[in-house]
């Protein structure tokens, strides 16, 4: 009974150690793929004139959100070039679609309270 026992405690730390170690190289490959861009981020964006479009915040998949005044843009990385402290947008830019793709990073990452329903909640409280 003892030596089943320890076969079946055995075999369960095998497999457990199996699946153990497949998260843990999973884990450090999205790791290494995070910090590949880190160093993108925060970092003044200008375009091929020198004018500031905005600062850096973000990475998603290809594309860097920029936050420009009130509005998020996104730029492929493709023409985007690292100059030191600042980033370079190589070529024109087409305002429309970053301003799309900026959108949608947006929608995607923020929750955003409705406010008529938060205030029609507080009203049926009372």
């Amino acid at each position: 009974m003892t030596s089943l026992f320890v076969v079946l405690l055995l075999a369960f730390e095998s497999i457990g150690g199996i699946f153990f170690f497949n998260k843990k190289k999973n884990r450090e490959v999205d790791e290494e793929s995070d910090q590949e861009y880190d160093h993108l981020l925060c970092k003044y964006v200008t375009d091929g004139s020198g004018r500031k479009i905005g600062e850096s915040i973000s990475i998603d998949d290809d594309v860097v959100i920029i936050k420009s005044k009130e509005r998020f843009l996104g730029v492929p990385l493709k023409h985007i070039e690292d100059k030191g402290k600042t980033l370079l947008v190589k070529g024109l830019v087409d305002f429309d679609k970053a301003y799309e793709m900026g959108e949608k990073w947006r929608k995607n990452s923020f929750y955003e309270l409705d406010q008529t329903e938060a205030v029609e909640e507080v009203n049926d409280g009372l």
